[in-house]
């Protein structure tokens, strides 16, 4: 096998490490970048030692803790602890830090990857829900729904009160359709353009009369709802929201849709061809939309693997901010979650907040000249600790010996960048000098930890560092 995949069906077939395609710190690192939230070294050395079948079935299973992270029962129980406070206080500052909590310490990376991504396919803003405990409960059944048949996941959400009041339901009613929610359904949620006519969307609206939101509680009135006969997508009935999403679901384009969704998630920019999207969407139909087995096709496949899907993906705030800190292993003591949340922002991703129903629109929208600024500045505050909330900041040294990798500068920065990318990078070279180009002093071992702090700033701040 080569790094260019050949056809549509050969792509999803599974990775077999090759002399052309070898099993190494740069494949195990992509993994972690790409279906994770990043890894330590050990955690890395351990999946390189185990394979990618042992590797990727750890993550599948949800079993992957770092370093520094609580036993599952105690994480559990912190995250339900700070979620339930974030809620009673209805701090959308507090509830930003109880999911931020949960990407750095959760034994379950995939998952929470996974909720993020239907948080961009569902997106739905606090700013005009206005209520926390919604949201928290809408992030909940994303989470719990992340790898299920998507005729589930759908449902759930046309229950969702957060998704309902956002796309205005309680204003559908009979006589007076609004056709929001209808419309978001068709275009964002489950067809995609163009597959659907005005028409559609005019009695999908009517359909949807009476699903509305009442005291933060889903409630079908049958009082407002039309029980008139509608067409949709050809078919004629007197339809209520339960026939829509059965219809919607047995739509062709229902799994092309979703098979899009997975790969834009998981395949970097030209990763895969339209063909090979379709021979995955052909997959879907099979398995009756089960995303967890698309996802577990597309991890183990050779086009995920394939050197054309490696660093070709600009990384999120959300994922360029807590892959840093989980590579680095700066859990023990943990940044401020809240302080997290907040840089995320800054750089683009506000969690609880996309910019509008089409979510953020990620790739090479990341790289701002505003945003570029922002990562340096993160780079920066990350390795000196007090940017984010940590009274320590990062020593490369202690973090290479760890490994028994740290004899020098050198060697302790290279240690950082093959963690963090799988391979020393260009960033990497002459990382032991200063600013002016000269050595730090001999037997200055606290200049030599601040050059390799810098250095380490320098590496994360990088071009090579943006892609996952």
């Amino acid at each position: 096998m080569t790094g260019t995949v050949q056809s549509a069906t050969d792509a999803w077939q599974r990775y077999v490490p090759s002399p052309e395609a070898p099993w190494d710190l740069r494949r195990v690192v992509h993994l972690h970048r790409r279906a994770s939230l990043g890894a330590s070294r050990g955690e890395i050395e351990r999946d390189l030692k185990s394979g990618p079948e042992t590797a990727v079935t750890r993550l599948l299973e949800g079993k992957s803790s770092p370093p520094g992270a609580p036993a599952p029962e105690d994480f559990e129980r912190t995250a339900a602890v700070l979620g339930e406070a974030a809620t009673a206080s209805s701090d959308t500052g507090r509830l930003k830090a109880w999911w931020f909590y949960r990407f750095l310490f959760t034994p379950d990376p995939l998952g929470e990857r996974l909720t993020l991504m239907w948080h961009n396919h569902f997106a739905t803003s606090v700013q005009k829900v206005g209520d926390t405990a919604l949201m928290r409960r809408q992030n909940d059944t994303m989470r719990k729904h992340a790898r299920k048949p998507f005729g589930e996941m759908l449902a759930a959400m046309m229950r969702d009160p957060a998704l309902l009041v956002w796309l205005d339901a309680p204003a559908n009613r009979k006589g007076h359709p609004n056709e929001n929610l209808a419309r978001e359904l068709m275009e964002l949620f489950s067809l995609g353009i163009g597959h659907y006519t005005e028409d559609d969307v005019k009695e999908t609206a009517r359909a949807l009369t009476g699903w509305t939101v009442i005291d933060g509680e889903f409630r079908e009135v049958a009082s407002r709802h039309d029980d008139g006969e509608k067409t949709i997508l050809g078919q004629k009935g007197r339809w209520g929201g339960n026939d829509v999403v059965r219809i919607l679901l047995d739509q062709k384009a229902a799994a092309n849709r979703l098979a899009w969704r997975l790969c834009d998630q998981f395949m970097g920019e030209g990763a895969v061809s339209k063909p090979e999207i379709a021979a995955l969407a052909g997959g879907l139909r099979a398995h009756r939309l089960d995303i967890g087995w698309a996802v577990e096709t597309i991890l183990r496949s050779r086009a995920f693997f394939a050197d054309a899907n490696i660093r070709r993906r600009v990384m999120a705030p959300v994922d360029f901010v807590v892959d840093a800190v989980r590579s680095f292993e700066l859990l023990d003591p943990p940044p401020s979650t809240l302080v997290l949340a907040d840089w995320s922002a800054r750089l683009g991703q506000d969690v609880f907040n996309p910019p509008n129903v089409g979510g953020w629109p990620g790739g090479r929208t990341w790289l701002s000249a505003r945003g570029l600024i922002g990562r340096s500045n993160f780079a920066a505050a990350l390795v000196e600790g007090h940017g984010v909330g940590r009274d320590v900041a990062l020593d490369p040294f202690a973090l290479a010996n760890r490994y028994g990798k740290g004899q020098d500068c050198d060697s302790a920065v290279r240690f950082c960048a093959e963690t963090l990318l799988g391979q020393a990078g260009a960033s990497t070279e002459r990382s032991d000098r200063n600013p002016s180009g000269n050595r730090p002093a001999a037997g200055g071992a606290g200049e030599g930890v601040a050059a390799a702090r810098e250095a380490v700033a320098r590496l994360l701040a990088a071009p090579e560092s943006q892609l996952g």
